[in-house]
This record gives C-alpha cells, sequence and structure tokens, in this order.
C-alpha cells in the first residue's frame, strides 16, 4: 500500500511537470507578432503573412514591386477621386482624416485610387499594408506593431464581403471603433467592396422587427449589426457602372496611353462597344484590357511585317 502510495505520488508530480512544460510552451507561442523595423527601409508598400510556425501570428512581408497607378490615368471618378486624394493628403500631414470604405461597380478604379494613392504621397511618408479578409482579426495586431512609426500608414483590405455567420470582420470594427487597445494616429483603413453594407442581409432579417405595447418599435440586432459596419466608416464613396460614352472615352485615353493616334483609335470604336458586350460590363477595367489586347496585336502585326 505505501509502496502504491509513493507511485501515485511520482505519477502526479511528472504530470505536474508536463503541464508546467506545456503550460510555458504555449505562453511562448502566444507572444505577439514583433516587426524588424529595418524592413520600412525596403519598401513602401507590404502585405500581411501568416507565419509557418506553430504561433501563426503572421508577419509584414515587403512588396518590391508594388502595382502603382496614377491620378492622371482614372477616368470617370474625378468626384470620387477628389475625395480619396483630399482626404488621403490630409492625413499624410498629420490632419484629421477618416477611414474610407469604397463600394460599387465591379472595375471603376476603386483599389486603382489606392494605389494612385500610394503613388502619389509615398514620397511623404505614406505606406500601404494589404491584408486579406481571411486576417481581419489581426488588425489590431498589425495597428500595435506600426503605431510607433514616423511613417503614415494605409492598411488596404480589397473586395470585402462577408456571408451570414461570418464573424471574421470583428477585428475590423474594434479598429473602426477606436477602441483603446487599438487606435493610432498614423493608421487608416482603406476598403473596397461591391457591397454597400459588406454584409449579406436577408429578408427574414426584416421579421426581426417588432413594437411594444406603446408602439414603440425595435429593430432586429442582425439588421443593427450589418448597417452599422459600413457605417463605421466616416468616408463612404460609391461608384457607378460607366455609360456607353463614358467607357469609350476611357478606351481612348488607354489606347492615347499605348500610343495611338485619333484616327486609329476612331476605328477601333466598334470593337470596343462589341468586347464590353462580350464581357458583359462596361468599366475602366474592360477598357484597359481591350487597349492592351488591341496594342498587344498591333505591335506583334508589325513584327510579323519586319
Amino acid at each position: 500500500m505505501e509502496q502504491l502510495t509513493v507511485e501515485l505520488i511520482q505519477t502526479v508530480q511528472q504530470l505536474n511537470d508536463r503541464l508546467q512544460s506545456i503550460a510555458e510552451a504555449l505562453n511562448q507561442y502566444s507572444l505577439q507578432a514583433t516587426v524588424d523595423h529595418r524592413l520600412f527601409e525596403q519598401a513602401i508598400a507590404f502585405r500581411w503573412e501568416k507565419t509557418d510556425d506553430m504561433r501563426h501570428t503572421g508577419q509584414l512581408i515587403a512588396t518590391r514591386h508594388p502595382q502603382l497607378s496614377s491620378f492622371n490615368a482614372l477616368c470617370n471618378v474625378d468626384q470620387q477621386l477628389s475625395k480619396v486624394k483630399d482626404n488621403t493628403e490630409a492625413f499624410v500631414k498629420g490632419y484629421f482624416a477618416n477611414n474610407v470604405l469604397l463600394t460599387g461597380a465591379r472595375g471603376t478604379g476603386k483599389s486603382s485610387i489606392v494605389k494612385a494613392c500610394l503613388n502619389e504621397f509615398h514620397a511623404q511618408g505614406l505606406r500601404i499594408i494589404e491584408l486579406e479578409k481571411k486576417d481581419l482579426n489581426d488588425l489590431p495586431k498589425i495597428v500595435n506593431l506600426i503605431a510607433d512609426r514616423p511613417e503614415r500608414f494605409i492598411i488596404f483590405c480589397d473586395d470585402l464581403a462577408f456571408e451570414a455567420g461570418d464573424t471574421s470582420y470583428a477585428g475590423l470594427k474594434t479598429v473602426l471603433d477606436g477602441s483603446l487597445s487599438a487606435s493610432a494616429d498614423n493608421v487608416l483603413i482603406y476598403a473596397t467592396s461591391n457591397r454597400k453594407h459588406m454584409v449579406t442581409e436577408y429578408q427574414r432579417d426584416n421579421q426581426e422587427f417588432f413594437a411594444t405595447e406603446n408602439g414603440e418599435i425595435h429593430p432586429g440586432d442582425s439588421v443593427e449589426q450589418k448597417v452599422s459596419l459600413a457605417d463605421r466608416f466616416g468616408l463612404q464613396i460609391h461608384f457607378y457602372s460607366f455609360s456607353q460614352a463614358e467607357y469609350l472615352n476611357t478606351v481612348k485615353q488607354w489606347l492615347h496611353e499605348y500610343g495611338w493616334q485619333d484616327d486609329e483609335i476612331e476605328q477601333v470604336k466598334q470593337q470596343a462597344i462589341q468586347y464590353a458586350t462580350q464581357k458583359g460590363n462596361r468599366s475602366g477595367r474592360i477598357a484597359n484590357q481591350f487597349a492592351k489586347m488591341l496594342s498587344g496585336q498591333k505591335a506583334l502585326q508589325r513584327d510579323r511585317q519586319k
């Protein structure tokens, strides 16, 4: 009996030792991500990626050759461009500025405007960090990593949309709300979405409205949650599909960019219309794709004739 008691005590001690080792290991892996600040001397654009180790805390990766665009290359979005440009310039200069939500038709220049901001203001200290939707809960962590940096950071979340039951926007709401644990004067969120409210709404959500005995109406919680996410952006800008005239004007601008003359452009207008019809959309992206296609074919024919 006495021997059994001794063995039991030894077993319990071994278990305690193992549990302590596990606890120490978990504590080590739960440490927040760190960043080598020399990284910010290497690039003007970055992306956030999860690390491969057990911690999966994520890290900033420099984008060596970011895809930049020019404000002058954007057509038919003058009002939207002006608002984003003014907001970004104020931010870069240390003045008050808002988080920005760009919504609307696909291919109309939402992402290009953000890239143009980096092209315009990176010499004044603007930097961009690209963050995928699946990593949105890391937003507070990223903000803490860069809070003491002298640069001004736009965290760019492209093409956001959330289905029912998707809670990955929790980190986004935390930063947009400006909580004490996730706020920094040198950080703004710029996001794009094809949906105005980003979160899918269903007819059944409207059935959650009910009235009390005195007639007061109470909205359902799910409706409030879905609408309020977009409302947390101080600047909301909508983009619209191009008319045919706007589309052709954009085609003309891109062809000029690729060295075409006006008389040559006039001859391909009908082809441009047919191309957009086949694509089922008129936008700046479609116009650029058409201009690239024709310019490539033109250069190829020129080579064959040599």
